[in-house]
């Protein structure tokens, strides 16, 4: 079974500050576009059948540093979860006005549910499913977490288990015998073994 190597795109100015960030298309931080373009290095260990990526521009940009822009087909079904009256807000002013609340869960006023975003992820799955080789994908840090967690056919609100997957940072989807696996999880510099 190929892998599915997942890259979320380099630091934002609002990935840094942490404010919720979907349909706001803004640029990377230049730490955001050093770190893009050390990926390159790492994604030579891999020979891809297909890479894919967010409409996002920082999802492009990080793409195209990382070397695989003249290839990346832009798919809309990559864009990160739709927040809606949450766009641009931290976790902690949200929860000035609504105390609990998480994502996962909840999902967002205006935006998408977790099954929404789940819908979408096993959209970009059921696509690469019939490919011969390895993948890339390039989104962002919440949807790679879903489409993680619907890999190993969990919940799309599983994917809270996974933990955070740090800008310009790896994970990679594989199968073990019979089993789809996270094979490795929130790297950067180097193709795990």
């Amino acid at each position: 079974m190929p892998d599915i190597v997942l890259v979320r795109h380099g630091e934002t100015e609002w990935a840094r500050s942490g404010q919720h960030t979907s349909v706001t298309d803004i640029d990377l931080t230049e730490a955001g576009r050093q770190a893009a373009r050390s990926l390159a290095e790492t994604l030579k260990a891999w020979t891809f059948a297909a890479a894919l990526t967010s409409p996002r521009r920082r999802a492009r940009e990080t793409c195209a540093l990382a070397g695989l822009g003249d290839r990346a087909r832009v798919i809309e079904d990559l864009a990160e979860w739709d927040y809606g009256e949450y766009e641009g807000l931290t976790t902690p002013q949200i929860r000035e006005q609504r105390p609990g609340w998480s994502l996962w869960p909840d999902g967002a006023p205006g935006g998408e549910s977790p099954c929404d975003v789940g819908s979408r992820a096993d959209r970009v799955l059921n696509e690469l499913a019939g490919l011969d080789g390895d993948a890339v994908v390039f989104s962002h840090g919440h949807f790679l977490r879903v489409l993680a967690a619907r890999w190993l056919g969990l919940a799309p609100e599983d994917g809270r288990l996974l933990g955070t997957l740090g800008p310009a940072c790896l994970g990679v989807l594989g199968q073990e015998r019979e089993d789809h696996v996270v094979s490795a999880w929130n790297l950067a510099g180097t193709r795990p073994r």
